[in-house]
């Protein structure tokens, strides 16, 4: 195997900033790369929780100069070396990063986004040459970074540094693809020839996404599931028809689990640590959670936990309908999470309404997140639709058995529990209905009954493996086979 030299480009990555998964893929899997012996390097914004947190960065000494409405933009970059093999960079430019949130706030977006990630694209490209770090690979993930390609295929094709760099695009959600206003077409100074059909135009309008499906020689997507489902009208967000012409250059790679920070046999979070082989920590846990909660009853009731964005894609209107079914039966619910307002309103008052029996906590909280792992015994992911999900990966590790409905990553990775069998990690319910939902539910409450066949279950689900040593693989071979093509 020859050493290769990947550049990822995120617009999050743990621990410096994070809004979802992006940011946990963005951090393990270049990780990963790294700990297979190959030179990597990351490049994000600096944005004010990179600067206010607790980080060792260094200042590079050479100013960053982007071209940028017609101007030449200079700034500084920071640096901080995770490891021998792995490197991350910060872009800084106040007026777009510094501030309180990513994206935007709960009132939408911040109206400059498609400014803030062009001038990031094209900073990405002369931070790589002003760092010296010549590519084989430019890994791009999610809108905020799918120009990269698209410069790299056009403004930047005649340019000797980047003469053998493979473009590979990571789509983690396609629900958000970022479309502008056609205006910025200029603004990005991209040929005007691309704001065509076969480019960027999408109803009038500049799709970032799109032109990262476009003009990427690699295209990968979090889960084999996933990579099928988005070339459907169902799944595709309108953009099905374009990776149907991409077809023979989608892979689909399941994200791993860093289990340095999600294991039971070690985590600092929880009320005590446990294992396969010793299960009593799980008890210790379940009861804390409970007191955290205020529940009232037995430990013996169930506990479902739930963690999650609050919104329609994470099926909290088919949970909403279920919820005073699903108070019927002998069960504890707790929910964490954050989103869209009306859900969190919904869900407070249900809290208020079942006290006792129904825990919310409207929050960010990843102590907490923890907790419920380990505390509760089965977690709910009644999803409309799921690229890859991770927290029943988690729920695997921390034997907490996983109810979701069958899409995306949640079907490829969690197998339906056959008492006849004894195999299987889980639940899953393929309908999108209240209905649904509440059938499985009682399913896994019936087996949560037998104890023996529950204790096969939670054993089974915790022997499960999705580290990140398997995607990581992977990848190098998607890479390799990939760059013989060039």
């Amino acid at each position: 195997m020859s050493q290769l030299k990947i550049l990822f480009s995120s617009s999050e990555v743990t621990p410096f900033a994070k809004t979802g998964g992006l940011a946990d893929v963005s951090a393990s899997l270049p990780a990963a790369m790294a700990s297979l012996g190959h030179q990597v390097r990351i490049v994000m914004p600096m944005y004010r929780s990179v600067m206010k947190g607790s980080f060792e960065l260094k200042l590079l000494e050479k100013s960053l100069e982007v071209p940028f409405r017609g101007k030449i933009l200079k700034d500084k970059v920071y640096y901080s070396e995770i490891s021998r093999n792995l490197l991350i960079y910060f872009i800084k430019r106040d007026e777009f990063f510094d501030r309180d949130m990513l994206y935007g706030t709960s009132e939408g977006d911040y109206v400059d986004n498609a400014d803030r990630f062009i001038f990031f694209s094209r900073g990405t490209l002369h931070l790589i040459k002003l760092i010296g770090f010549q590519p084989d690979i430019v890994h791009c993930n999610d809108w905020q970074t799918s120009l990269v390609p698209v410069y790299l295929k056009s403004s930047y094709k005649d340019d000797p540094f980047f003469h053998n760099t493979l473009k590979v695009f990571t789509i983690h959600n396609l629900a958000y693809q970022g479309v502008f206003p056609k205006e910025y077409m200029d603004i990005s100074e991209l040929p005007s020839e691309l704001f065509s059909l076969k480019g960027l135009e999408y109803y009038g309008k500049m799709n970032f996404m799109k032109g990262g499906i476009v003009f990427t020689d690699v295209i990968t997507t979090v889960s084999e599931k996933y990579a099928q489902e988005i070339q459907t009208p169902e799944y595709g967000h309108g953009l099905d028809g374009v990776l149907k012409e991409r077809n023979d250059d989608i892979n689909g790679v399941l994200n791993g689990v860093d289990y340095t920070e999600w294991n039971p046999e070690a985590d600092p979070h929880i009320a005590a640590n446990y294992s396969p082989k010793d299960l009593s920590g799980k008890k210790k846990c379940k009861k804390e959670l409970i007191e955290i909660f205020r529940l009232e009853g037995s430990v013996e009731t169930p506990i479902i936990g739930i963690i999650s964005r609050l919104a329609d894609q994470k099926g909290f209107d088919i949970l909403a309908d279920a919820m005073d079914e699903l108070m019927k039966m002998k069960l504890f619910l707790v929910l964490l999470g954050r989103g869209d307002e009306k859900y969190e309103k919904q869900f407070s008052e249900l809290g208020k309404k079942y006290k006792g029996r129904l825990g919310v906590k409207i929050a960010f909280d990843n102590v907490l997140a923890h907790k419920i792992e380990a505390g509760s015994n089965m977690f709910l992911m009644p999803s409309r639709y799921e690229p890859c999900g991770l927290n029943q990966l988690y729920s695997l590790k921390y034997g907490t058995i996983p109810v979701v409905r069958a899409t995306g990553g949640l079907d490829d990775t969690v197998q339906e529990f056959e008492p006849e069998t004894e195999k299987g990690n889980g639940f899953k319910f393929f309908e999108y209905s209240s209905k649904a939902l509440i059938e499985k539910v009682k399913r896994a409450l019936v087996i949560y009954k037998n104890k023996e066949l529950w204790l096969k279950l939670v054993k089974n689900a915790m022997n499960e493996d999705f580290s990140w040593n398997k995607s990581a693989l992977r990848y190098q071979e998607i890479y390799n086979r990939a760059i013989t093509k060039i």
